[in-house]
């Protein structure tokens, strides 16, 4: 089934209507050294009008002490609205979701959204999101950073785009999957999709690791949506891109064209 784009999202949060306002959705939040950046977004996502909506913290035992704060911010919720999982080290990406997404989906969540603790996925955009899923049938919503309406944080560098927009040209090319943001980090899925694609048996870490549930998702035919977002910098730390994720995005392509033929 063929992708779709819907036009660029308004900026101010979107009112859902009953009972979709109150579906069970769980945000899996990967983290590794997001201490500052972590209450910000749990308090941003919390403030949304989804009552349904819960937040797991998989931490990779983060040096800075985000663990410790995510069980404080648990602690201080009413409700239980925030689990914490402690992973033993800094494993990937990939790993952390996998781990926090079939959690999610063993303790009951109807919808699974996967997005970066940095705050350069903006929690406003989620609302939309569910609406676009249940009102277009879709298995899968992108938030975009590559269809009319998206843009980029202005603080990134020439060389910065050129290297996004040549990974996104180079897993299309080579894929085929008529996905526009083949590495887009900010996704919500149904739980059934999740289950059919087989989330917990995916190997791959890194921007790899959303090619590779690109790559599934497409082959299973199911409905993908693309939404524009504007993708904004990171507040606070560092990126966690480094030689062997970049390796590793560059091999994993040419392993699953193999395996399609």
């Amino acid at each position: 089934m063929a992708p779709q784009v819907l036009q660029a999202p308004a900026e101010q949060v979107v009112e859902l209507p009953e009972p979709w306002r109150s579906a069970a959705v769980t945000v899996v939040l990967p983290t590794y050294n997001e201490a500052a950046n972590l209450p910000v977004i749990v308090a941003e996502l919390l403030a949304l009008p989804l009552s349904g909506l819960r937040i797991l913290v998989a931490d990779d035992n983060s040096p800075d002490g985000t663990g410790r704060i995510a069980d404080q911010l648990a602690a201080s919720c009413a409700q239980e609205r925030i689990t914490v999982v402690h992973r033993p080290g800094k494993q990937g990406l990939g790993r952390a979701y996998v781990d926090g997404m079939t959690r999610a989906i063993a303790a009951g969540a109807e919808f699974v959204v996967q997005m970066d603790s940095d705050l350069s996925h903006a929690p406003r955009y989620l609302p939309q999101m569910l609406g676009t899923l249940l009102s277009a049938a879709a298995d899968v919503v992108i938030g975009s950073r590559y269809v009319a309406g998206a843009s980029l944080a202005s603080e990134w560098s020439w060389h910065r785009r050129a290297l996004s927009g040549f990974a996104n040209y180079y897993v299309r090319v080579l894929l085929r999957l008529g996905i526009r943001d083949v590495t887009a980090g900010f996704k919500i899925w149904r739980s059934s999709a999740l289950e059919a694609i087989d989330v917990a048996s995916i190997r791959s870490n890194g921007y790899s690791f959303q090619v590779e549930m690109n790559f599934r998702t497409v082959r299973h035919g199911l409905k993908i949506v693309e939404l524009p977002i504007h993708f904004a910098e990171r507040r606070e730390g560092d990126s966690k891109m480094n030689l062997r994720v970049q390796l590793e995005s560059a091999l994993i392509p040419f392993l699953l064209r193999r395996r399609a033929h």
